[in-house]
């Protein structure tokens, strides 16, 4: 009997320090546990409400709106529609809308088609015979200056596009038909930089704004192809214009490409 008294007193407090310890260290970590659960879901709960913050200050966040005639869709279609859409425009409400031109205009010739709104941008295009040209977009707003200004911005960059080319052609390692794109390209931009310097007949799409009325009397000028009011618009610099080319009349899509020779004009720089 005083045996198994000496084994209680001996053996029994170390075993029941050893259970408290665990004991404690369970609630430790069913505390640290639950601390961590909190902070984790608090943290989520302020990253959702932050991204829907933004969310809700800007729809248009990450939308991209495409206004035009897409690479193979049919322009017959898309002059159709066009006219429908601004046929039924209500209001008085001024709108953006993209205009299409029947032919390439030079800078001084805008002004009177587009007189009724206000010009956001222009596009264009040197039309060199069956060669593929830059598409450029010209931002805009007094004509036909700005229009003027942008040209020659853009004259210069050709330049400095076809010494490029003519720098690549100078290492004598390059293979004939690589030679043979550079040549095309020097020729091309040359003469890009020479029509843009000459304030060229190269605009031929615009983006405006103006109200509808508006909108409709420049569609009836005789230079004017079509006019597509954008009423789905939000963000300009979220918005990708597609107008189709003047040449084009039933696909759109890119012009073929040529060899140098025949890409190139009787007055190369």
């Amino acid at each position: 009997m005083k045996l198994l008294q000496e084994l209680d007193q001996r053996i029994l407090p170390p075993v029941g320090n050893v259970l408290a310890r665990l004991f404690r260290g369970a609630v430790r970590l069913r505390v640290f546990t639950t601390v961590v659960a909190v902070v984790a879901v608090t943290a989520t709960l302020l990253v959702l409400h932050d991204a829907n913050r933004h969310r809700g200050s800007d729809p248009s966040l990450g939308d991209v709106l495409r206004v035009g005639v897409p690479e193979g869709a049919s322009i017959p279609g898309y002059l159709e529609s066009s006219r429908a859409e601004l046929a039924g425009l209500a209001g008085d409400t001024g709108v953006y809308a993209l205009v299409s031109f029947n032919a390439y205009l030079a800078p001084d010739r805008l002004a009177p088609v587009l007189a009724d709104g206000s010009l956001s941008s222009v596009f264009a295009r040197v039309p060199l015979p069956h060669a593929q040209t830059e598409l450029v977009r010209l931002g805009a707003y007094k004509l036909p200056d700005d229009v003027v200004t942008a040209m020659d911005a853009t004259a210069e960059r050709k330049r400095g596009e076809a010494r490029h080319y003519r720098d690549l052609l100078a290492a004598n390692d390059k293979p004939d038909d690589l030679r043979e794109i550079y040549v095309t390209g020097a020729i091309v931009a040359d003469n890009e930089a020479t029509a843009y310097a000459e304030h060229c007949s190269c605009v031929y799409a615009a983006v405006v704004y103006a109200t509808p009325a508006a909108l409709r009397t420049i569609a009836q000028r005789p230079e004017t192809r079509a006019v597509d009011p954008i009423t789905e618009l939000q963000r300009l610099d979220r918005t990708v214009f597609l107008p189709p080319l003047p040449e084009q009349t039933t696909l759109a899509g890119p012009i073929s490409e040529v060899p140098a020779s025949a890409a190139a004009s009787p007055r190369p720089s």
